[in-house]
């Protein structure tokens, strides 16, 4: 009999705490054994590539490897933003490889959105996938003028009115009224999910295909040809690390991505009326265009999702379950919601979580494969990757059995950032970046201007 280990991991997230099925417990490797993929990590980035080699080629024995349950990770503690969004700019990605590179980054990008809903729906995965688009809520002339200058941008590079749009107050407010709103900076790509339900659901989709997941089974080693757990080893000629922040774990890691966290909160159920204020009633995404990173959704089940940066780097990449709650952070995003909304105040917040998200050091996704070793990888989505997953998923694909595609042709394809710098320098740079993300907030309501320090700061994390 399997066990249910539900209680165990509700506090993992809101999102855990709904699914509408037990977490059972999958199988954890104790023996040595052979493969043609091992891929490390059970999250969205491990099983869409697990998805997709089985769809390029149904007979690849793949073993997917799991340091707790499915979507213990980011993936099961997100915003819920199937978006569009890339970490790195189109500026930058123009920069580095031309306008056409970053118009088909984009192009791609947005395909993806809708490849997340329709593999859902072709594989009756009830993730609460609802596109309603996402809207930018300009709050401050700062904030204004930034969006102007991120809309000429997408303009230059062929960005029409369907994809992107600056609307006035007026507009705002048909969508979102938000306190302070001067407008509203609105895309229609990007999708609500349930990410809990989409990461479990994509679980048992693999292990239907054949795909054999084992969990509890931390991976203490990768290299060529195999990958390393305490009581057993997977041997495969292709070894994909698939592990995001928790990277930061593996031997020679530490370096390689920083664990940053994200918090987040959930409200109760909100009744109808208080919707009616509030508006988001195709169920968009919502943020405001602060340096400090803030995002929300409106759940299947009528709650407010949100979750925001400010949750300090800690020390030598350090991973911990305490980490996951911080309240003077959690309490600073519940009196951010009522800033927003006001009509928010004293309503109930239910749920406080979080976790680690995987950063590189000039914050550029980046995914690939080395023939010679074996050795594949995908990651560094600052925060953005329920949709990224999903591209990576399909590129290692690619990339792995050989196909040539548009994908495989991607800007971020073998992209290779620097490591980041050693302790204490690392520790002391993240956390003076997120003050900076602060002050420079503080600054703008200020003043009404753009602030110097902002700007200095994209230019350092490479934007």
């Amino acid at each position: 009999m399997e066990a249910d280990l539900t209680r165990e991991y509700r506090d993992v997230s809101y999102w855990f705490d709904s699914l509408d099925e037990a977490v059972t417990a999958r199988p954890l490797l104790d023996h040595d054994a052979d493969a043609d993929v091992v891929v490390v990590g059970g999250g969205f980035t491990g099983l869409w590539t697990a998805y997709y080699l089985c769809e390029r080629d149904p007979r690849l024995r793949v073993v997917v490897l799991e340091a707790e349950t499915a979507g213990f990770g980011a993936s099961g503690r997100n915003g819920g933003w199937c978006s569009a969004l890339f970490a790195a700019s189109d500026d930058r990605i123009a920069r580095d490889h031309g306008r056409s590179a970053a118009r088909a980054m984009r192009l791609a990008m947005q395909d993806t959105v809708d490849e997340v809903g329709r593999v859902a729906d072709r594989e009756g995965i009830d993730c609460h996938y609802v596109k309603g688009g996402t809207i930018v809520v300009l709050r401050s002339a700062a904030q204004l003028t930034r969006a102007q200058e991120a809309l000429a941008a997408a303009r230059a590079l062929g960005v029409g009115t369907d994809d992107l749009d600056l609307l006035g107050p007026p507009d705002t407010a048909r969508v979102l009224r938000c306190a302070g709103a001067l407008g509203g900076l609105s895309t229609p790509h990007c999708a609500a999910v349930h990410p809990g339900r989409l990461v479990r659901g994509l679980a048992a989709v693999v292990e239907r295909r054949g795909v054999t997941i084992y969990e509890h089974s931390p991976v203490t080693r990768i290299g060529p040809g195999q990958a390393t757990t305490a009581r057993g080893t997977v041997r495969a000629p292709v070894v994909v690390r698939a592990t995001e922040a928790y990277t930061a774990r593996l031997p020679g890691g530490r370096r390689a991505l920083a664990p940053v966290y994200s918090l987040m909160v959930a409200t109760e159920p909100l009744p109808d009326s208080t919707w009616d204020e509030i508006g988001l009633a195709h169920r968009e995404t919502f943020a405001d265009d602060r340096h400090l990173i803030v995002y929300g959704q409106r759940t299947a089940d009528g709650r407010i999702a949100f979750g925001g940066r400010g949750a300090p780097y800690h020390f030598a990449s350090a991973i911990r379950s305490d980490y996951d709650r911080v309240p003077a952070v959690h309490a600073r995003l519940a009196a951010a919601l009522v800033e927003l909304f006001p009509v928010l105040s004293g309503v109930e917040i239910t749920h406080r979580w979080g976790g680690p998200l995987g950063v590189p050091r000039d914050w550029f996704s980046s995914v690939g494969y080395d023939r010679r070793t074996g050795l594949a990888w995908a990651g560094g989505y600052v925060g953005d990757g329920v949709a990224t997953t999903n591209l990576a998923g399909r590129t290692l694909a690619d990339l792995v059995c050989g196909v040539d595609s548009d994908l495989v042709r991607l800007p971020w394809v073998a992209h290779r950032s620097r490591r980041w710098e050693p302790e204490p320098l690392r520790a002391l740079g993240l956390n003076a970046a997120l003050a900076m993300m602060s002050s420079a907030d503080a600054a703008e309501e200020r003043t009404g201007r753009p602030a110097r320090r902002a700007r200095w700061l994209d230019r350092a994390t490479g934007g």
